[in-house]
């Protein structure tokens, strides 16, 4: 087991743990990615299952990884749990998947789409305003917006786990609140519209746009296929409630609040992704034309950009909703890459502790937190700003995602066998039915990928193995490097 460095400071409280669960799953996704769903599920009622399905599996995975969080509340949570549970190559394969895809990728996409929202407001700010060049990089105004905002929320939160707690209790609260606007408005204000009778006259009639336009009805097996892969936007959605794990060494009395946390947060953010996605079949059309010019007739399939909100909205308060959601989403998206930055960098402290990271990693600043972390984490995200290649990462990563996942869940059991010693303050709740029914789910989806997602899936496996000779790479490193430190001690 990791032994805790006492420079970290614990400060983190209950509220502030379900703030930084609830404010790191509430990005761009919820905004826009039910226009996908509806594409390939075709039928409100199974754009709900699909928002349901999410909301379970992650409150499972939640209640879940709590005992896992009580039994080991230590620094770099995910990465501690899978190596204590199997073997260290592992936790490492997650780590070096975390840093270099899943959470600087996030990171960069995240920031991107701040600053496209902020061009809804600032003019200037547009992918064709093209300020300079770097070699045959094209930087626009838009870049320049989302390197400025990782470049500020990096220096942020190399200030102290205080300074960031607070901001992010900040834009949490404003997000929920905002969001309980958007259902509130959503149940009272668009009685006249008339779009859910449409709605409920076709409620379970399932069909996939296809490129061409038509519709392909599905039933059966092809409409759970159609349900698997439509989980894909939706689970990415909600990604990041287990970014409270990371700092786990911060939080006051862990091995209560950090699984309290897990629950609380995913719980309330479920809830209201159900009541917002049941706002939009309540304003919008689920079917709709492409060549539509208005928001109604358009549908939530094919609402402009995929801005299934911004539709919604312009639908009850006309073209100012395009201005309104822009901000509400800016504040969104600048509070989940918040609370991205602030958790990922205690993982590659961890490693660094374990002789997996450069050693620097593993130093705390003066401000209590691993600053040069979270700084290379910036450099890193900054980097796949400019290359433009997040996106395509981030598809790529998804299933691998799911596979740390699963194996997380899994660790239950192994560490149920292997080490029943450890005390369990807080034990999954349904165990073993429960966390069973997690595991077979996620792995259900991961061969609907592998079946009908293939050139998404395999170059996330290949991301992952590449890992396994850099693990080894580096352990060499570390040995030789321990030996020369040894050689030396005597002329010390």
């Amino acid at each position: 087991m990791p032994q805790e460095n006492h420079l970290l400071r614990k400060r983190v409280n209950l509220f502030d743990g379900i703030s930084i669960v609830a404010g790191a799953m509430i990005g761009s996704g919820i905004f826009i990615v039910s226009a996908d769903i509806a594409r390939t599920v075709g039928s409100p009622g199974w754009l709900m299952v699909v928002w349901l399905i999410t909301g379970l599996l992650t409150v499972i995975g939640a209640i879940s990884y709590g005992e896992l969080a009580s039994m080991m509340p230590h620094v770099g949570g995910q990465y501690v749990y899978l190596k204590e549970a199997y073997h260290p190559i592992l936790g490492f394969l997650f780590g070096w998947t975390t840093f270099l895809v899943i959470q600087c990728g996030s990171i960069a996409a995240v920031a991107v789409a701040f600053a496209k929202f902020s061009g809804v407001l600032i003019p200037w700010i547009s992918d064709r305003n093209i300020l300079f060049h770097l070699g045959p990089l094209k930087v626009s105004s838009t870049m320049v917006v989302a390197i400025g905002m990782i470049a500020f929320l990096t220096w942020l939160n190399t200030r102290g786990i205080v300074t960031g707690k607070t901001v992010q209790n900040l834009f949490t609260s404003t997000k929920v609140l905002s969001l309980l606007v958007v259902v509130l408005i959503g149940f009272f204000a668009t009685k006249a519209i008339g779009s859910f009778e449409i709605n409920r006259e076709v409620f379970w009639e399932a069909g996939q746009v296809a490129p061409g336009g038509s519709i392909i009805p599905l039933t059966g097996f092809a409409l759970i296929a159609a349900v698997g892969t439509a989980l894909v936007g939706s689970l990415f959605s909600t990604d990041a409630w287990y970014n409270v794990t990371y700092i786990s060494g911060e939080v006051i009395n862990p091995k209560r609040n950090v699984p309290l946390s897990l629950l609380f947060g995913t719980l309330i953010v479920s809830v209201i992704y159900m009541f917002v996605n049941f706002v939009y079949i309540k304003i919008l059309p689920l079917s709709g034309s492409a060549d539509g010019v208005a928001a109604l007739a358009r549908g939530i399939q094919f609402a402009s950009d995929d801005r299934v909100a911004t539709a919604a909205m312009s639908v009850v308060f006309g073209d100012v909703a395009a201005v309104i959601m822009a901000i509400f989403i800016m504040i969104s998206t600048f509070g989940c890459n918040h609370g991205l930055i602030l958790a990922a960098p205690r993982v590659y402290y961890a490693m660094a502790k374990d002789g997996l990271f450069f050693k620097k990693v593993g130093t705390i600043n003066k401000f209590g937190v691993p600053g040069f972390a979270i700084t290379i984490q910036g450099i890193w995200s900054i980097l796949l700003c400019l290359s433009g290649t997040y996106s395509d990462l981030l598809d790529y990563v998804i299933f691998a995602v799911l596979i740390f996942f699963t194996l997380t869940i899994l660790a239950i059991f192994v560490l149920r066998k292997k080490r029943p010693d450890i005390p369990r303050p807080y034990k999954a709740f349904g165990y073993p039915v429960i966390p069973a029914i997690y595991v077979l789910t996620t792995t259900f989806i991961m061969v609907i990928l592998l079946i009908y997602k293939p050139t998404y899936t395999f170059p996330g496996l290949v991301i992952v193995l590449l890992g396994i000779p850099v693990y080894y790479i580096w352990r060499r490193m570390n040995r030789n490097l321990n030996h020369l430190q040894e050689e030396q001690l005597p002329e010390e």
